[in-house]
């Protein structure tokens, strides 16, 4: 038997029109109301409750696994949660050239695969390129949140950020967020998380 899909359900998922044009995040939420992006979004666990508490924002999920996307989705659904999409596509990509200028108040990177082997790290998601799509992306003072249990890529990440003039280092005490499904099973296995906020400033001329 065929599922039933409902209005919010077909829209949860977004596909553009076109992948060489930036999105019209206006269009996407059909309202204009400040933009925070999940980058890699796996399950929706994250997303979705963050959707949930801060109604007045959007939120936009990107996850490369279909399967994930789907799980997303269906999460979104359940809570009947206008103001959240996900987008099936590599982060990388969508960040660089998908997202427009100035869009984003507030980016999470949150337990990115560390690939730790040497031989494999230089398919780590974050690197200097990255650092400079994600800053041309955000709005003017938005936020960049990372969080991972691997040091090895943390230290990665700090010492990128320390060489950049785009960012300055943010305290994340007072930030009160969900749990990820990746942080519940660290956390259940007693290793340690790094985090990381990094407020996007004008580059130095």
């Amino acid at each position: 038997m065929q599922e039933r899909t409902t209005p919010l359900a077909d829209a949860i998922e977004y596909v553009p029109e076109d992948y060489f044009r930036p999105l019209e995040l206006n269009a996407l939420f059909d309202r204009i109301a400040p933009l925070q992006v999940d980058v890699g979004c796996g399950d929706g666990t994250f997303l979705s409750e963050l959707a949930k508490i801060i109604p007045h924002h959007n939120f936009l999920g990107i996850e490369r696994m279909p399967g994930r996307v789907r799980t997303a989705c269906r999460k979104i659904e359940r809570g009947n949660l206008t103001n959240a999409r996900v987008m099936q596509i590599e982060s990388s990509y969508a960040i660089a050239y998908l997202l427009p200028e100035n869009s984003i108040s507030t980016s999470y990177l949150l337990f990115p695969d560390p690939w730790p082997k040497r031989r494999h790290q230089h398919r780590r998601l974050v690197n200097a390129e990255f650092l400079q799509s994600i800053h041309r992306a955000l709005e003017p003072d938005g936020l960049f949140v990372i969080a991972t249990d691997e040091h090895d890529y943390f230290r990665e990440i700090e010492q990128l950020a320390e060489r950049s003039n785009r960012f300055k280092r943010e305290s994340l005490e007072q930030c009160d967020l969900p749990v990820t499904t990746f942080e519940k099973h660290f956390r259940q296995r007693g290793l340690e998380i790094y985090r990381l906020g990094l407020r996007k400033v004008s580059p130095v001329r």
